[in-house]
C-alpha cells in the first residue's frame, strides 16, 4: 500500500464575492503521478494552491507533507534574472561564492547547510533536462518558455520534496520541449500532481483525479481509462435518469387513472344514493367519508410526485451535461482553387533555414503546422493574413481569409458577440444568429456578456462565429495555438467544431493529439533542413 503524503478532510472553498468554488473535498494523495482534470473556472488551480500550502480553505483542513513544490502556471521569467534564482538556488550559490572568497560569517553557512556540492547537483539536473548548455548565471530573458519551465521543474526536483504540484506546465511548450518535460516527470520517483489538458502528458499519469460540480472523484489509471470509465458513468446515468423519467410517467398515468375511477365511484355513488332516497343526514355521512377518502389519495399522489420529481432531479444532477455543437457553414465554397500563393517569399523575424519558404494552398487543404518555437509558424500565419510583409518574395492571396491569433484579437473584449456579429452579418437577422450562437454552446446569456468576461472556450467559439457566420464568411481560417488555456470539454468541442467546417484550415499546435483529432490533409513541418510539406 503506498503510503499517503498529502490529505484533504471536508475541504471547502468560498470566493471574495460569496460564491461557493467547491464543497467538502475528500481525497487523499499518494506517490502516484495524478493528472487534474476538469473544466476551467471549476477550481483546479486553487485546489492544488491549497495542497501547496499557499491558500487556506474556507472550511476542511489540508495536512500531510510539508516538503510540497507548487509551480504556477505562468512563471514570469522576467521576475528572475539568473538560471540560478528560477531554479530556487540563487541565495545558497552566492554564500557558496562568498564563504569561497574568504566569508566567516555564519549567515552564509547557514545558507549553504548541506548543499556544498549545490552547483554540481544543478549542472546534473540541467542536463538531464537537456539544458547542459546553460549555467547557473545565464540570463532567463535569452530562454524560450519551454527552457523556463523546465529550469524552473530542475530546481524543483533539485529541492527534493516529497510531492510535486505543477499547474498546466506544457502551455506554450513546443513538441521538444514538451518531449523533455515529459521524459522529466517519468523519472521523478515523488509523488506528483499534474493539472493539464495535454492529453500525451496525461496518458502517462497513473492516475486521473476529476474536479467538477460533483465534487473530486478519482480514476485509478492514465487518461485511456479515465476516458473509458468516464464513459460508461454517462452512459449508466443517463440510463438511470431515462429509467426514472419513464417511471415517472408511469406513475403518472396511473395515479391519473385511479384519480378517474375514484370520482366516477364517487359520481355513482352520489346518483345511487338519491336514487335509493337516503336520507339527506346518510347522504352528508358518505359524501363527508368521500372527501376524507379523496383528500388522503391527493396527498398521496402530491407525495408520490414530489418523490419521482426529486428522484429524476437527482439523477439528473449526476450527469455533467455537453450539448452537441453544431457548425452551419453550407456557404462556404471548399474547391480546389487556388488560395494562397507564397513564392519564394524570406519571412522576417525567423533564423535559418526556416526564413524561406516556398508554399501553395489550395482550397479544402487542412494543414497542420508544427516546428520548435521561434521558428517563424506565427509569422508565417500573420504574412498569410496580409498583417506582415516578406522580406523577400511575392505573396498572392485569394479569397476571404480569417486570422485568429493567440489572444483572438479580433474580439472586441468590451463588446458582445452578438453586436461584433450583427456589424459584419447584416442580413441573417438577430433571430437567426441568436439560433446559430445558441447551436455553437452560446446560449442567450454568454451572447449578452462582454466577451472579455467569457472563458477561454467561449471566447474561441466567438471568434469563430464572427468570421464563419460573417457575411460573406471566410473561406479560409488561419488559428495560432487554438488549444492553448483550453479545457478538455472545451478543447473536444473545438475538434468538434473544426470537423464540420468545410472551408480551408491552416492551424499552427504543438498538441499532437489535438492535430490528430481534426482530420488534417497535409503537415507543414519545420525539420532541420527548412519547411516541408507532406501528406498526413
Amino acid at each position: 500500500m503506498t503510503n499517503t503524503l498529502l490529505t484533504l478532510e471536508g475541504v471547502s472553498l468560498v470566493l471574495p464575492d460569496g460564491k461557493p468554488l467547491f464543497s467538502h473535498i475528500n481525497a487523499q494523495f499518494d506517490a502516484r503521478h495524478t493528472g487534474m482534470v476538469g473544466r476551467n473556472g471549476v477550481g483546479k488551480s486553487q485546489l492544488a494552491r491549497i495542497l501547496a500550502g499557499r491558500v487556506m480553505p474556507t472550511s476542511g483542513t489540508c495536512y500531510g507533507s510539508e516538503k510540497v513544490r507548487y509551480l504556477a502556471q505562468h512563471l514570469s521569467p522576467e521576475n528572475y534574472h539568473t538560471v540560478a534564482m528560477l531554479a530556487g538556488v540563487d541565495a545558497p550559490l552566492a554564500a557558496l561564492a562568498r564563504i569561497e572568497a574568504g566569508s566567516t560569517c555564519q549567515a552564509d553557512f547557514d545558507l549553504v547547510a548541506d548543499n556544498w556540492d549545490i552547483r554540481q547537483r544543478l549542472q546534473i539536473q540541467l542536463a538531464a533536462a537537456g539544458l547542459d548548455y546553460l549555467s547557473p548565471e545565464t540570463a532567463t530573458h535569452r530562454l524560450s518558455g519551454g527552457e523556463a519551465m523546465r529550469v524552473a521543474l530542475s530546481g524543483a526536483m533539485l529541492s527534493q520534496p516529497d510531492f510535486l504540484i505543477l499547474d498546466e506546465p506544457t502551455n506554450h511548450l513546443d513538441s521538444t520541449s514538451r518531449e523533455a518535460l515529459m521524459q522529466q516527470l517519468a523519472c521523478w520517483p515523488q509523488g506528483l500532481l499534474v493539472i493539464s489538458h495535454d492529453r500525451r502528458l496525461l496518458q502517462q499519469m497513473e492516475r486521473i483525479v476529476e474536479l467538477s460540480s460533483l465534487g473530486l472523484h478519482s480514476y485509478g489509471g492514465n487518461y485511456d481509462i479515465y476516458q473509458q470509465i468516464k464513459a460508461r458513468e454517462t452512459a449508466a446515468a443517463m440510463q438511470q435518469l431515462e429509467h426514472l423519467k419513464t417511471e415517472r410517467k408511469r406513475q403518472e398515468q396511473a395515479l391519473r387513472d385511479k384519480r378517474e375511477r375514484l370520482e366516477k365511484r364517487q359520481s355513482r355513488g352520489s346518483r345511487l344514493g338519491k336514487e335509493a332516497n337516503q336520507a339527506n343526514i346518510l347522504l352528508g355521512r358518505q359524501k363527508a367519508r368521500s372527501e376524507v377518502s379523496a383528500g388522503k389519495q391527493e396527498k398521496q399522489v402530491a407525495e408520490s410526485q414530489i418523490r419521482l420529481n426529486q428522484q429524476v432531479q437527482n439523477a439528473a444532477k449526476n450527469i455533467e451535461h455537453s450539448p452537441r455543437i453544431v457548425m452551419h457553414d453550407h456557404s462556404i465554397f471548399s474547391g480546389t482553387h487556388q488560395v494562397a500563393r507564397l513564392s519564394e517569399i524570406t519571412l522576417p523575424f525567423a533564423p535559418a533555414p526556416y526564413d524561406t519558404l516556398d508554399l501553395t494552398v489550395y482550397g479544402g487543404q487542412r494543414i497542420g503546422i508544427r516546428g520548435p518555437n521561434g521558428c517563424g509558424k506565427s509569422t508565417l500565419l500573420r504574412i498569410l493574413a496580409g498583417q506582415l510583409s516578406p522580406v523577400l518574395g511575392t505573396c498572392d492571396i485569394r479569397g476571404k481569409i480569417a486570422y485568429l491569433d493567440q489572444q483572438l484579437s479580433l474580439l472586441d473584449p468590451q463588446q458582445n458577440v452578438l453586436t461584433q456579429l450583427l456589424k459584419v452579418n447584416t442580413q441573417a437577422g438577430e433571430s437567426r444568429l441568436r439560433m446559430q450562437l445558441a447551436q455553437l454552446g452560446l446560449d442567450a446569456t454568454h451572447v449578452s456578456l462582454p466577451c472579455g468576461q467569457l472563458s477561454g472556450g467561449e471566447q474561441l467559439k466567438a471568434a469563430l462565429a464572427t468570421v464563419i457566420y460573417a457575411s460573406p464568411p471566410a473561406s479560409c481560417l488561419l488559428l495560432d495555438e487554438p488549444s492553448n488555456h483550453l479545457d478538455l470539454v472545451s478543447l473536444q468541442a473545438l475538434e468538434q467544431l473544426l470537423n464540420q467546417y468545410s472551408g480551408t484550415l491552416l492551424v499552427v499546435s504543438h498538441d499532437d493529439v489535438f492535430l490528430s483529432q481534426i482530420g488534417l490533409t497535409h503537415g507543414l513541418v519545420a525539420g532541420k533542413n527548412g519547411w516541408e510539406l507532406m501528406l498526413v
